[in-house]
Parts: structure tokens; C-alpha cells; sequence
């Protein structure tokens, strides 16, 4: 099983830890990944790990969809595939509503009908056969709309033919999971109990019933965001876990749309999915986090003393050989921490 670094999104002031990706690099590690929310920008903060780095592999998890057009996101993900070697990997996702129509100002639509139809033209962008046209929900090329001048015509990329680079897609709904496995090259989940590949496997089969490209399952990726925190003092370790968990579960979205609330119940923590964003949403951030399981924590992340990390990790290598893992991307910047899964993993 491959490894990955993520390096997220910064705080007020960008902040891209170059000596940890340094490390990884020199360590095995098979790629890094920037993100992006509504501050730092997922491809600035690519293209400058890219202009760092030798060997690892950078992708975007992700590039929110809403923000670039299809034709962009190609122009930008083909011009680093060649700056970098063949280093780059796009990754892509709709975002939710209220980023996307709060921060974006474009509407939300219809997040699987516009994944089917970006992939496709980046797919047509990339292999470049013929000057693209695209008639959609979400897009047309060229636009033909009310309030166009009729003098679009279809092109192709200036750029040589660049067929080779992965599109992967966030995905964690059964219907997101389905459509990524149906057009992508793998997907995200942003967590994932190991032995839990369950949850995955009807979706994934469903999109593959559907697949036209001629693609293998084992040829696609499932690339879980793991967080790690070791150090001697588990509960402390998983308290630094658990804030991130309740802010998704709780916070990140709607009381009736919160994509991760949905996917903590489906992972077998209804009632407690329930009671942490009630407290998260009545302003309870302290409690939301303490009403975290310790039981979710330890099936997703990996916390606590070395040993300790060091045994869950035979949960992701058998996962790892029944193929429904193929590479960890992990929240850590701990040094020692990388190096000592490195040596369990690689």
C-alpha cells in the first residue's frame, strides 16, 4: 500500500510545512496533497511543493468544481503535469451549498450530474481528439445560452495530449461513491474504518456496471484521509482528534444537509452524529468535542503510543491486500510519527 502526506489548507497566513514533505519524499512516501475552503487555494500551494520536490507526486484534495470551469481546471492541471515531470494528480469535488453559493456566488445544482459532466470534458480536454463540444445541465461548449454572441466555437488545447493524469473525486455519499467509481480514477473518503470496506462495496460495483472507459476495479483508487497523533498520553491524543471530528460532524454544513453527519451515522454512530451537532450548533463546541466516541476515533485514525498505532495499522494492511485500500493519506506532522509508519508500511 502506497502512502500519501496531506498538507490541507492554511490559516490566516499560508503556511506549506516544505521540510515534513521533504521528508516524506525521502522517506517513500508516494505523494503530498494541498485543500482548499474559502482562504488558501488548493493549486498555488501544488505548484509550489511541485517547485521543491524531485519525486513525490502532488495532487489537490480537492479543487472545488464550482469555482473553475472544466476548460481551467484542464489548462491547470496539464500545464503542471508537464512544469513537474508527470507529478501532478487532479483531485476534484462539488463542495457543499454553503460555500459554494455563500463564497463562490454560483448555484449548487446538481453535484453527481456536474462530476459526470467535468470529468468528461476534462477527459476530452486531455486526450485531445477533436475540438470539444459538451451540451449539459452545468455546461455547454460551445455556450449557446440566451445571452450569448454565437461566436464560440469549439476548440482544442494549444497544449500536447496529456491523457495520463488521474482524476480522482471526494466522494463519501452512496450516490457519490457510485458516480466516482463510475467515471473516476478513484475517490476520497474523508474517513474510512478499514474494516468497513462494506460501505463502499455496493457503490462501487454500481458505478463500475455503468463504467464505459474499460477500466478495472482494481484498477481504482480508494484513498482514505487518515489523521495521526501519537505520543504517550492516548486520551490527549485523541482529544486533538476528536475537535476536528466534531466540527465536521457537527458544524461543517446544515442541521438537515451535513454530508459527514450522514456518513458518521452510516459508520454506526447514529445517536451520537445526532448529539454532537446539536451541541455544535447551539454553540457547544466544548461539549460537541467530548461527546466524540473514543470508538470512532481509534476505528478511522491512528492515536496514541507507537505501539499502539503500530498494531491498528495490520487493519489497514490487510485492507490493503482484500484491495479495498490502496493508499493512506495522512494528517500528521509529526516527523518521527511519518517515519515510524513508513518503516510498518513501505
Amino acid at each position: 500500500m502506497k502512502l500519501g502526506v496531506l498538507v490541507g489548507y492554511s490559516g490566516k497566513q499560508v503556511a506549506i510545512p516544505i521540510d515534513l514533505i521533504e521528508l516524506a519524499e525521502g522517506l517513500g512516501y508516494d505523494s503530498a496533497w494541498t485543500a482548499e475552503a474559502y482562504g488558501s487555494d488548493a493549486v498555488t500551494t501544488a505548484t509550489w511543493i511541485l517547485a521543491h520536490t524531485e519525486r513525490i507526486k502532488v495532487g489537490t484534495a480537492i479543487m472545488q468544481m464550482p469555482a473553475r470551469t472544466p476548460a481551467c481546471t484542464a489548462m491547470t492541471a496539464m500545464t503542471l503535469n508537464q512544469l513537474s515531470g508527470g507529478r501532478f494528480m487532479l483531485g476534484i469535488g462539488p463542495s457543499g451549498p454553503q460555500v459554494v453559493e455563500g463564497w463562490h456566488g454560483v448555484a449548487y445544482g446538481r453535484p453527481l450530474t456536474r462530476t459526470r459532466e467535468y470529468v468528461e470534458i476534462l477527459r476530452k480536454i486531455m486526450a485531445r481528439e477533436a475540438p470539444v463540444e459538451h451540451q449539459g445541465y452545468h455546461y455547454q461548449l460551445p455556450y449557446c445560452g440566451d445571452d450569448a454572441t454565437g461566436l464560440g466555437k469549439p476548440l482544442k488545447s494549444i497544449l500536447a495530449a496529456d491523457p495520463s493524469i488521474p482524476i480522482y473525486s471526494a466522494s463519501i455519499t452512496p450516490k457519490g461513491v457510485e458516480t466516482a467509481a463510475e467515471v473516476a480514477d478513484g475517490f476520497f473518503p474523508v474517513w474510512m474504518n478499514p474494516e468497513r470496506y462494506d460501505l463502499f462495496a455496493e457503490s462501487i460495483d454500481g458505478g463500475f456496471a455503468r463504467r464505459a472507459d474499460g477500466k478495472e476495479r482494481k484498477d481504482f483508487e480508494i484513498m482514505p484521509f487518515v489523521t495521526v497523533m501519537m505520543g504517550d498520553d492516548l486520551e490527549q491524543c485523541r482529544m486533538v482528534a476528536k475537535a476536528g471530528l466534531a466540527l465536521y460532524i457537527g458544524g461543517m454544513g446544515a442541521r438537515a444537509k451535513n454530508f459527514y453527519n450522514d456518513y458518521a451515522k452510516r459508520l454506526g454512530y447514529e445517536q451520537e452524529a445526532e448529539v454532537i451537532q446539536d451541541l455544535y450548533l447551539d454553540g457547544k463546541q466544548g461539549e460537541a468535542t467530548n461527546a466524540v466516541p473514543d470508538q470512532l476515533v481509534d476505528d478511522i485514525y491512528l492515536c496514541g503510543p507507537k505501539g499502539r498505532i503500530l498494531e491498528r495499522l495490520e487493519a489497514w494492511k490487510q485492507a490493503a491486500r482484500d484491495g479495498h485500500v490502496t493508499q493512506m493519506l495522512l494528517g500528521c506532522r509529526q516527523p518521527d510519527a511519518l517515519e515510524a509508519i513508513a518503516a510498518a508500511m513501505l
